[in-house]
């Protein structure tokens, strides 16, 4: 019988490599996201071109009940989930604290830390029952270190790094593994969101160095994801060669 991973936020970036990448080595995939057309034409490309079976899901992280009630709807066939890779997230502007929008913050976290809580909690009777299964947690290196005008982006993913800590203290007990990713600069959607559509802005985040791309990311996961029961990679925090921590780049003139 093959696995089943679920992975929210698939539409495009890491989640999106992820689907491939599990799909590729014959996992059976359930891919969340917003946007309903994205996941279907992930869903036809991947069954296509894998002999694997793809179940969608549309809905937003942030809408608790929205979350619960996808969640219960899983047929029965898919209810046995091996892996959860928490990977919906984003950045909404680059501010000083005084002059940042509360909006952005509020977005901010609800995604990345209460819709991380809310699709988790609603999954994890599932691999109680199972006593075994895998939490993948995205962070980011911003959840390592603050950097200028990162504030409650940053303050959003030191949460993630705390709650997978604290997840996998409490589900111990169940055989539960939970490994948590902390990608540095990885060229996707991420900066055009952040820079709310900017393509230039967007651009120059990436400009003098070679980024990490989303299949770099989607590699690592798959290999943390597929170690010996007995083994668990606890955090990996992965920069491209040109990055050695949140802020400091050696770029190319």
């Amino acid at each position: 019988m093959k696995k089943i991973v679920l992975i929210t936020g698939a539409t495009s970036g890491i989640g999106k490599a992820c689907a491939e990448k599990f799909a590729s080595e014959e996992f059976n995939i359930i891919i969340t996201g917003r946007r309903k057309e994205k996941l279907e034409s992930l869903k036809n490309f991947i069954e296509t071109k894998n002999n694997v079976q793809v179940y969608s899901l549309c809905f937003d992280v942030q809408n608790k009940d929205a979350v619960v009630e996808s969640i219960n709807s899983i047929p029965e066939e898919w209810k046995n989930i091996d892996i959860l890779i928490n990977n919906a997230g984003l950045a909404l502007g680059r501010d000083n604290f005084e002059t940042a929008s509360m909006e952005d913050w509020e977005t901010m976290i609800q995604t990345n830390v209460n819709g991380l809580l809310y699709v988790t909690k609603a999954i994890l009777p599932i691999l109680i029952q199972n006593k075994k299964g895998h939490i993948i947690n995205v962070g980011s290196i911003a959840g390592k270190e603050v950097y200028e005008n990162g504030n409650v982006y940053c303050a959003s993913k030191f949460a993630v790094d705390a709650i997978s800590k604290s997840m996998r203290i409490d589900l111990l007990k169940y055989g539960i593994k939970v490994t948590a990713i902390h990608p540095g600069a990885v060229e996707t959607e991420f900066s055009l969101v952040r820079f709310k559509g900017d393509d230039i802005k967007a651009a120059a985040a990436y400009q003098g160095y070679e980024p990490l791309r989303p299949e770099d990311i989607s590699a690592s996961i798959f290999y943390a994801a597929n170690l010996p029961e007995h083994v668990c990679i606890n955090e990996l925090t992965i920069t491209c060669t040109q990055q050695a921590n949140a802020t400091y780049f050696y770029k190319n003139n």
